[in-house]
């Protein structure tokens, strides 16, 4: 056995484009796999987020004003997006089945943490320090999106990853409820019933990953293709637009509750009783983005995510304006739809773009598949990683916008200017039509600019 093969189960052949095998034994063992890795993804989202929950707890009596509970969520947004990065890599050094049960278990130490220090009297930076340790769980969805695009054919991969990510994503919404929960029934003074409650179901999510799932050993780290995903200027232009929908999503999700507190003077029941619905809302739609993307081409989905996303700001500009609440939700929670619809379309666009780029180098059938499935499943944690830093983007431009004005309306316009940027990208690099001899033909997706770069 070589390097970290131990403490854990190891399918040494494992094939999945064999059809016979797939049928016999792989689709089973596979899906298995799948349900254990949402959980403990899903978990994982809950951990990371639990601080916009916790925020909504912080009375007056905590002596932290809006701009300071903006930075706490902003730094467990910073470190969740960084350690992407590592657990990209994990699984194919430690296993997916072994990976997924030590990053469950890491997920005790910033819930007993903040479970130890959610009171008054708590000093600023012991705050601070603690909501960055709950990043951790930003993590586990690069490992787990990583474990289990290994285990699927790709015929499957976009039904597989999708499920994945949206049982993930999901987790925001719950850790909501269930803070909304704690607040109707207990009170707002009561915030370590929440952290109590994720202690056991963090156990429970390790300890199922650890008798249901496996490790594959076929799995390598492919440093080449990492190198080479670097210097793609595709990476990072995907990356860019991820920003915008990904960054969208995880930073309304964070900022949300704390933004309808400060700006509209909800309480915390009030302000809980509406922040899941834009994130649920988010999370049930990201498979639909991946569908429309199939049908009609990621470019063209994701374009007209961007437009419509813009309009929305406006709405939520005007709202804010006239300090109106009720088109101030249509709006916002229009955001959270839209940028879950674009989060399955702009991962729906990196196999395609990669894809393209092989047929334009002169590659063929499954040759240029190969390099497709390298380089697209290579750069997929570079542009997780960054597009979480937009989260991080949106709540220090929300931090600002109150510091300087009390008012959330400078932040949107902010927002509205980069949602304009995002759509001319996407038009100029993936849908404006070169010249027809530098076309490249392809029905993976209709992105013939991809010649040129």
């Amino acid at each position: 056995m070589g390097a970290g093969r131990t403490g854990g189960r190891w399918i040494e052949q494992w094939d999945p484009e064999d059809e016979v095998f797939w049928k016999q034994t792989g689709e089973k063992t596979a899906r298995r796999n799948l349900i254990y890795s949402v959980l403990s993804e899903h978990i994982g989202f809950s951990i990371w987020s639990v601080w916009s929950v916790m925020v909504l707890f912080m009375g007056p009596q905590y002596g932290i004003d809006p701009a300071g509970k903006f930075f706490l969520i902003a730094t467990a947004t910073l470190v969740g997006a960084f350690v992407r990065i590592p657990y990209t890599f994990a699984v194919a050094r430690f296993g997916g089945r072994n990976w997924t049960v030590f990053s469950a278990l890491l997920l005790l130490v910033p819930t007993a943490a903040a479970f130890a220090v959610m009171e008054p009297g708590t000093s600023y930076g012991t705050f601070l320090l603690v909501a960055a340790l709950t990043g951790v769980g930003g993590g586990n969805f690069a490992s787990s999106m990583t474990n289990i695009n290994a285990f699927f054919p790709l015929r499957k991969k976009g039904w597989a990853l999708g499920l994945n990510a949206g049982g993930g994503n999901i987790g925001v919404p719950v850790v909501q409820l269930v803070g909304l929960l704690v607040i109707g029934t207990a009170g707002a003074a009561h915030p370590r019933i929440l952290l109590g409650a994720y202690i056991p179901l963090v156990l429970v999510a390790a300890v199922l990953a650890a008798v249901k799932m496996d490790n594959l050993a076929p799995v390598k780290n492919d440093t080449g293709a990492v190198k080479e995903s670097v210097r793609q200027a595709h990476t990072w232009i995907m990356a860019f637009l991820y920003i915008g929908t990904f960054g969208s999503f995880i930073g309304y999700s964070f900022a949300f509750g704390l933004v309808l507190q400060t700006q509209f003077g909800r309480t915390p029941l009030q302000a809980a009783s509406l922040t899941f619905i834009g994130p649920l809302l988010g999370s049930l739609i990201r498979p639909v983005g991946g569908w429309l993307a199939d049908r009609f081409g990621g470019a063209r989905i994701t374009l007209g995510t961007f437009a419509a996303m813009a309009v929305a700001t406006g709405v939520v500009i005007l709202a804010s304006v006239r300090e109106s609440l009720p088109v101030f939700l249509v709006g916002f929670i229009a955001l959270f739809i839209l940028s879950g619809l674009g989060n399955g379309s702009t991962y729906k666009m990196i196999p395609g773009i990669f894809q393209n780029q092989a047929l334009a180098r002169g590659m063929a059938g499954e040759a240029a598949d190969a390099y497709g499935r390298r380089l697209s499943g290579a750069s997929m944690g570079m542009i997780g990683a960054v597009g979480a830093l937009g989260g991080l983007g949106i709540n220090l431009v929300f931090r600002e916008a109150f510091l300087s004005s009390g008012s959330g309306t400078g932040a949107f316009v902010t927002f509205l200017g980069f949602y304009a940027v995002c759509c001319l990208v996407t038009w100029a690099v993936y849908l404006r039509r070169p010249a027809p001899s530098r076309v490249v033909a392809s029905n993976t997706e209709a992105e013939p600019q991809l010649s040129t770069v």
